[in-house]
This record gives structure tokens, C-alpha cells and sequence, in this order.
């Protein structure tokens, strides 16, 4: 990603002298049956939300598909299982990544029946499990047993962890909670604008999707206070968020694919591709996955040497 962050680092400080062949892309796309949606990212492969499926994709095709229900939200790894929230089931499911079997079937609830990120952190898995009371279900996995539930506020199911903290969103009281995994208890609630969506932890911050607004918050993991925000177009709608190589980047559904922000400056650099209706965005080691289940895509962006944003 040395090539990356070199370009990157030029267009933040104003540099725009790249040639049209140098500002040219070489995405690869990977036509996917169905509807591929939520990524996580497993090495050089990626697992992609399915109808009644995940599967595990390369560059080279697709590797392993495993049946489920319902498959929703956004997945996570830990120690060698993804872990996939299941709306009809209402469960989280265990998958082994290397034999692409189910180990465990978790109860747990689910705050919603789609938007949803289930996340790894502090030796758990963390799931949204009740919209109308307001709950967080905490799993062991070392027993796939739910071992603590965390009060939040009403309409929470957007969640990440980072800086040793969960993360979650109430896209109802427009709110940022701080979960402490050691005491299990929301210690910090901050303020959002309209509509806030899902929300990813690195680059020095928390970064929230204000839908209603076009705007991405960036919030202090220290004190939760939102230290400032990105505008970046009208609507934020329905797309996804993550970080790496130094930028924040940030799938949408309005006139490009994705955008990288910089971090510090709190400015768009570089829109890239054209719009693909709503999909997923996942950093990896040497580029970006995204989905786009309207045309039924995923596609890799190899070191993306950047575009001028306008």
C-alpha cells in the first residue's frame, strides 16, 4: 500500500498533477449470483451475506458456500470462525472459515432485520439483540453462550469495536453509545446528526455515517465528544464504512462507488467508480472489496491510485 498512502498523502496536501494513465484503475470485477452484500474480509479471500448463503470468494471465484436462513447485517472473524447473524433464526451462527461448516447456533435476538454489524472485541462477540428495550448481547466463545447483556438506548443495532471499547449507534436517539467490556455498561452517549448508520473505529478515531445529513462524524475514542465531520454529498444512503492506509473509506450509493477520506484535513480526496446502488466496503492488504447486490457484483480495487475528488 506504499503506492497508496504516496498518493493519498499528494492530493491532501493539494497536488493534482497526475496524467490521466496514472489516475486510470485496474478493479477486477467478480460477477456473484444473487444478492452479495455484507463482506469480511478472511486473508486473501473475502465472505460475502448471501440469499439463504454466505460465501467465500477470491480473485479466482468462489470457494466455499455455507446454507443459512437469513443471513444479515455485517460478520465477524475471530480465532478461525466467522460469526453471522441469522434474521430468521434470530441467532448469531459459528462457521468454521477452513471447513465452511456451522459449529454453534447462538440464541441471542436481533435488534433488526438487516442493517446490523456483529463485531469482535475484548475476547467476545458483540450483537445488537433487542430494538425495542435497547440491548447488546456480549457471547463467549469459548462456550457460545451469552454471558452478558448491556442496556443501550431503543433502535440500537449499528455497532464496531475499537480503542477498547463497543461502539453502537441508535439510529432512533440519533446517538453514539461507549460500551466498557469491563463492566459492561454504556459510559459515554453523544449527540448525532440525522439518521447516523453504521460507524468504524481506526485512523485515530470513530467514524459515523450521518445518512440523513451526507455526513461522516469523526468522534474522540478518549472523550466520545464528535471532533468534527465530512461532507460528502446530500445522503449517505445505504452504504458502509472502514479504515486503513492512513484514510477513512466510505461505500455510497450516490454518484460514485466509494470515497477516501483523509482523516486529519476532514476532506473527500478521491471518489472512485461509478454508482452501483447499495453494497458493502471492506479495507484488505492491498486493496478494497466492495459489493453491489443491485448488479450483482463484488469487485476488488488493487492499490487504488487515487482520482481528484471535485
Amino acid at each position: 500500500m506504499d503506492k497508496l498512502r504516496t498518493t493519498a498523502a499528494a492530493l491532501a496536501a493539494g497536488i493534482s498533477a497526475l496524467s490521466p494513465m496514472a489516475q486510470a484503475h485496474s478493479e477486477q470485477v467478480i460477477d456473484v449470483p444473487g444478492f452479495a452484500d455484507f463482506l469480511a474480509v478472511d486473508g486473501d479471500s473475502v465472505w460475502a451475506t448471501n440469499d439463504g448463503r454466505v460465501e467465500r470468494w477470491s480473485r479466482s471465484g468462489k470457494i466455499a458456500g455455507v446454507a443459512m436462513s437469513k443471513p444479515c447485517g455485517a460478520m465477524a472473524i475471530l480465532d478461525g470462525s466467522l460469526w453471522v447473524a441469522d434474521c430468521k433464526e434470530q441467532a448469531l451462527v459459528r462457521i468454521d472459515t477452513q471447513t465452511a461448516q456451522k459449529t454453534a447456533t447462538v440464541p441471542t435476538g436481533l435488534a433488526s432485520t438487516g442493517e446490523l454489524n456483529v463485531v469482535a472485541g475484548a475476547g467476545s462477540i458483540w450483537v445488537a439483540s433487542d430494538n425495542v428495550a435497547g440491548k447488546v448481547s456480549r457471547v463467549d466463545p469459548a462456550t457460545n453462550t451469552v454471558i452478558a447483556t448491556i442496556t443501550v438506548s431503543p433502535g440500537t443495532w449499528y455497532l464496531t469495536f475499537g480503542f477498547g471499547s463497543v461502539w453502537a449507534v441508535s439510529s432512533t436517539s440519533q446517538t453514539v453509545q461507549r460500551i466498557d467490556p469491563a463492566t459492561n455498561t454504556v459510559t459515554k452517549t453523544t449527540a448525532l446528526g440525522k439518521q447516523p448508520g453504521f460507524l468504524t473505529a481506526g485512523e485515530g478515531a470513530v467514524w459515523v455515517q450521518e445518512q440523513g445529513d451526507g455526513t461522516v462524524a469523526k468522534v474522540d475514542p478518549q472523550t466520545g465528544d464528535v471532533l468534527g465531520r465530512v461532507k460528502v454529498g446530500t445522503v449517505l444512503k445505504y452504504g458502509d464504512i472502514d479504515t486503513g492506509a492512513g484514510l477513512v473509506w466510505l461505500r455510497t450509493t450516490e454518484d460514485q462507488t466509494f470515497v477516501a477520506i483523509d482523516p486529519n484535513a476532514l476532506t473527500v480526496i478521491a471518489r472512485q467508480g461509478k454508482a452501483e446502488g447499495s453494497g458493502a466496503l471492506r479495507f484488505a492488504t492491498g486493496g478494497i472489496w466492495t459489493s453491489a447486490h443491485d448488479v450483482h457484483t463484488l469487485t476488488w480495487w488493487p492499490e487504488p491510485i487515487l482520482a481528484p475528488a471535485n
